[in-house]
């Protein structure tokens, strides 16, 4: 009974709250229509329309059909940079993750540090982040003159007006074809070129679309090979442990328990991080 009546209460308060703040409302429209009938312009201080200062004083309506809006540019042929350029920066942004990813170092890097931490079975230490943000100075201090070369024969001068659009976007690719060139395998880029029934006599024939699918497999093919590499120590300790266990009779006891403490001994006294970064740095140069 008490929530009931606890209802009933809140109910009528809210019903009371409604209808004073539509009479509320009824009155305040009322004296605006009381008002609506004072005439404006009787003294200087209330006079509406154009003053003195106005860009218009003579109220007239400028343009055709009755719209006073124009929109101008300075000098005879107004051009949108700003509007280009943001354009052009938010395309940039859209397409930086797979720029980045197919188009640098960034994808044999981070695959091969994937294998190194599945090769020594830590699970998930290092964190992805930690990987990924690796993976990314790598990846800037790899492909620093390549992006170097970019903003001095690209981005400068375009911001300068010293060349186009199309100019600025083939200047662009040149560094990232030299980039590429080098780590794309010749049996790739003909099995493209096959594919899409183009001939080349030179590399700077081939056309863009094809030289990136060619670079990227030629890049996971690398990749791949290293990871090879790097998980043959760490399975002979695997394969160790676990005849050792088997000798012993200790069956129900899995081989990864004891392997793992023996693996990241091996990595440390090896100086596993420096051995595998920097042979992944120097295959690019």
């Amino acid at each position: 009974m008490n929530i009931k009546n606890l209802i009933m209460k809140s109910s009528l308060l809210l019903s009371a709250l409604f209808i004073s703040m539509i009479l509320a409302l009824a009155v305040h429209s009322v004296a605006f229509a009381a008002n609506a009938d004072t005439t404006y312009g009787e003294d200087d201080n209330s006079t509406y329309g154009a003053t003195e200062n106005a860009p218009n004083n003579s109220d007239e309506v400028t343009g055709e059909g009755g719209y006073g809006f124009r929109l101008t540019f300075d000098g005879e042929d107004g051009t949108l940079n700003s509007t280009v350029r943001i354009l052009i920066v938010l395309t940039v942004l859209s397409l930086a993750p797979a720029i980045l990813i197919m188009l640098t170092s960034f994808t044999r890097i981070i695959v091969v540090l994937h294998f190194v931490r599945a090769a020594i079975g830590t699970q998930t230490s290092p964190p992805n982040q930690i990987l990924v943000g690796l993976a990314l100075f790598l990846t800037a201090f790899i492909m620093w003159p390549t992006f170097t070369a970019v903003n001095e024969n690209a981005l400068q001068p375009l911001d300068r007006g010293e060349i186009t659009m199309e100019e600025a976007i083939e200047q662009a690719e040149l560094p990232f074809r030299q980039f590429m060139y080098g780590q794309t395998q010749t049996k790739d880029l003909n099995f493209f070129c096959e594919i899409a029934d183009v001939t080349y006599t030179e590399y700077d024939e081939v056309p863009f679309n094809i030289l990136v699918p060619s670079f990227i497999i030629s890049e996971l093919r690398t990749a791949f090979i290293i990871g090879f590499l790097v998980y043959i120590p760490f399975i002979v300790i695997d394969m160790v442990v676990a005849s050792v266990l088997m000798s012993m009779g200790m069956m129900m006891l899995p081989p990864t328990t004891i392997s793992l403490p023996f693996k990241i001994l091996l990595f440390i006294m090896a100086d596993g991080w420096n051995l595998v970064i920097a042979s992944l740095v120097k295959t690019f140069y």
